[in-house]
């Protein structure tokens, strides 16, 4: 029988065991192909350095499992109205590393968008796997570089059954590489190059990642802009104002936006459109908001939904934005350095066979070694039964005895508790009997008392027994008569004792529990 049950008890531990094991195993395969350098869980620095129209700006963040916080930000005004020489941009940078307390990290330089040309192209589906080297082949007749010449990426932004729509952003290589060289000689190494523009747009997606829109930058004589859609920067634009005054300024602005609204409300789409307002004047963010017909938004007063240690008050929005391209797993930016090539990452084979391998003997290991432990103890618990079967019935002896014992100490003290105490009715009869009354009998038995005496007045006496809380049924046993040598009454009276439990039966009445005095 010992033999059947220890059977059943190992079947059904291996069958939980491949249980469980079938349950691990698709999120165990999942976290053995995990990249090591996979955006879910590796970490990342980045700091943006920002080239603007004026000053030079600075970003430094970071991600850690998935959550993404911009640790310091700096930005350096210059003296002059322009863009920054390399040298002096080079030690704007070394200054701003200091000051942010930052060693060299991964390095993203931010390039204005005048930099740059952007150019929608389209090709057919054909050339999808190629489609790199066929713009490196045509990038000559897209734009006015040569392809050694330029510093270039693409995204693709539409795809329908025969073409495929492509955003090509490109700059002069020996605009950008003046400042790379620069940065180098200070030990700085570059790792990409991205446009402010993209930047500031990553940055608007960051905040409402399901909604396209329309952004803005507004300068005081100049605009630059495009059309986002789902992330990706589909079309851009920039002018100039030809007059000073604010309604001039919006008019040349809702000019430029017009298409592109139209754009998204031919998608289905909800138009709105993000300002950010280099130009300070109050008319001209109430006038936008009373003469754009689109719901709009001002970047700086809404909230960024990014962890920001430090005032946002000036914050450089394209180095944020920069940022963000570089360390957001989601991000849609441009990397000019790239050239539109993408490294595919291939996930190492080795560590994950290696792992399985382990995981398979861990398994054998915890099958079997369940089934030699139940074995072994199974064999020591008969041992130390048959050892032990005569103290068991010793043990089972003495706790029938117990148990006797307990029944005939509850039963006791069940009698004990159904019934008054003998010492508690004398100090009843104690207190009801007057001074001038005594008792020559008394007999007390399970639930009745006898008492024979004299009394000034016997009714009177039978009156204040009933009134008390330990007896009841009073009455005289036989009738009362008058003793003229004592000038009393000779009573006989029985009563019963209040409070008798019903399952108390009385005691035989020849063992009787009392005390006579005669006087």
């Amino acid at each position: 029988m010992t033999n059947t049950n220890a059977i059943k008890r190992l079947m059904f531990i291996a069958s939980v065991s491949a249980s469980k094991i079938r349950k691990m195993w698709v999120p165990l395969w999942n976290i053995l192909t995990l990249n090591a350098n996979n955006d879910l869980i590796s970490p990342k620095n980045n700091l943006c350095i920002a080239i603007e129209h004026s000053d030079v700006s600075m970003s430094y963040g970071s991600r850690f499992l998935s959550r993404i916080k911009i640790k310091g930000f700096k930005k350096y005004p210059l003296n002059d109205k322009t863009y920054p020489q390399p040298d002096e941009f080079a030690s704007t940078v070394v200054l701003a590393m200091k000051d942010l307390g930052i060693s060299n990290k991964d390095i993203t330089l931010s390039i204005p968008k005048a930099w740059t040309i952007l150019k929608t192209a389209v090709f057919p589906s054909t050339v999808k796997e190629n489609i790199a080297d066929v713009i490196s082949y045509e990038l000559d007749r897209l734009t006015p570089f040569k392809q050694e010449d330029a510093a270039y990426d693409f995204k693709t932004i539409g795809e329908n059954g025969n073409n495929i729509t492509v955003l090509l952003a490109a700059a002069k290589a020996e605009k950008i590489s003046p400042y790379i060289d620069a940065l180098r000689e200070h030990n700085i190494q570059v790792n990409k190059v991205a446009i402010n523009l993209s930047g500031i747009g990553t940055l608007c997606h960051y905040m409402d990642q399901d909604r396209s829109f329309i952004f803005v930058k507004i300068n005081e004589d100049s605009y630059e802009g495009a059309l986002f859609l789902s992330g990706f920067m589909a079309e851009a634009f920039t002018g100039n104002f030809s007059e000073a005054d604010e309604k001039s300024k919006v008019d040349a602005i809702a000019a430029s936006i017009k298409s592109f609204k139209n754009i998204l409300e031919g998608q289905g789409k909800t138009s709105h459109c993000i300002f950010l307002l280099n130009d300070k004047t109050t008319a001209l963010r109430d006038m936008l908001k009373l003469k754009i017909d689109i719901p709009i938004s001002i970047l700086g007063e809404t909230d960024l939904k990014v962890r920001i240690d430090g005032s946002l008050k000036d914050a450089p929005y394209a180095a944020i934005g920069g940022v963000l391209e570089s360390v957001w797993p989601k991000a849609k930016g441009l990397d000019l350095l790239k050239k539109g090539y993408t490294e595919k990452v291939k996930n190492s084979k080795a560590l994950t066979i290696i792992l399985i391998c382990i995981i398979i003997a861990l398994g054998v290991f915890y099958v079997l070694s369940p089934v030699q432990t139940e074995g072994k103890r199974l064999k020591e618990i008969d041992h130390q039964i048959a050892i032990r079967k005569d103290e068991i019935k010793k043990i089972e002896t003495i706790k029938q005895n117990i148990d006797a014992i307990k029944t005939e100490i509850s039963a006791i003290n069940g009698f004990k508790e159904g019934k008054p105490s003998s010492l508690s009715i004398l100090k009843e009869l104690t207190t009801v009997l007057p001074d001038t009354d005594w008792l020559t009998r008394l007999k007390i038995t399970d639930n009745a008392v006898n008492i024979e005496g004299y009394s000034d007045s016997a009714t009177r006496l039978l009156q204040k027994l009933e009134a008390s809380k330990y007896f009841k049924k009073i009455e005289f046993v036989s009738p009362t008569f008058r003793d003229v040598r004592l000038n009393s009454e000779r009573f006989n009276m029985k009563m019963e004792i209040e409070g008798i439990k019903e399952h108390i039966k009385p005691a035989p009445t020849e063992e009787e529990e009392g005390f006579e005095n005669e006087g």
